[in-house]
């Protein structure tokens, strides 16, 4: 009798044990979905940000002499980068749209280390390129205030100042 009794007592935690076990794991997989979800609008505005700025970019760099400044304008130019990186993100949203609910956790898991990872990337060169800029537009106001001093026959450009 008593053997009977322990033995459904351990049935019982087993399967109370199993509950919780399941429902932690179920839970992990949400918030390993939302955390995904949440990095690719992260990433999202991350990218608008940086198209942002890099067409503001284009302004102050466009204020400078062409033959200085055609490497930089060039790659201001080009969306392509940006474009392709656009369509990473929607391919990872495609990716959890299509997998997310079947994928594992590893997968669920190295899918938010990849999208850390290139928002991390992205965050650190969006800084370097507001600093740099922020250094460009300082240097190019330096350069059109000493341009407006300088005698008209000196100058590179007769319409700049």
């Amino acid at each position: 009798m008593i053997t009977l009794l322990v033995a459904a007592l351990a049935v019982v935690l087993a399967s109370i044990f199993l509950l919780v076990w399941l429902i932690a794991r179920g839970r992990r997989r949400e918030n390993s979905l939302r955390h995904l979800l949440d990095l690719a609008d992260r990433m999202q505005s991350l990218l608008d940000r940086s198209q942002e700025r890099m067409l503001a970019m284009q302004s102050v760099v466009g204020r400078m002499p062409a033959d200085i400044t055609a490497v930089a304008l060039a790659s201001l130019d080009g969306p392509l980068p940006i474009r392709e990186a656009k369509r990473d993100v929607l391919q990872h949203r495609l990716w959890i749209q299509q997998h997310g609910a079947s994928a594992s956790q590893r997968e669920l898991d190295e899918a938010c280390g990849a999208l850390e990872r290139a928002h991390a990337l992205l965050a650190a060169r969006l800084d370097e390129l507001e600093r740099t800029g922020a250094e460009l537009a300082e240097a190019t106001a330096a350069s059109v205030e000493a341009a407006r001093r300088e005698p008209p026959t000196l100058r590179r450009d007769p319409d700049q100042a």
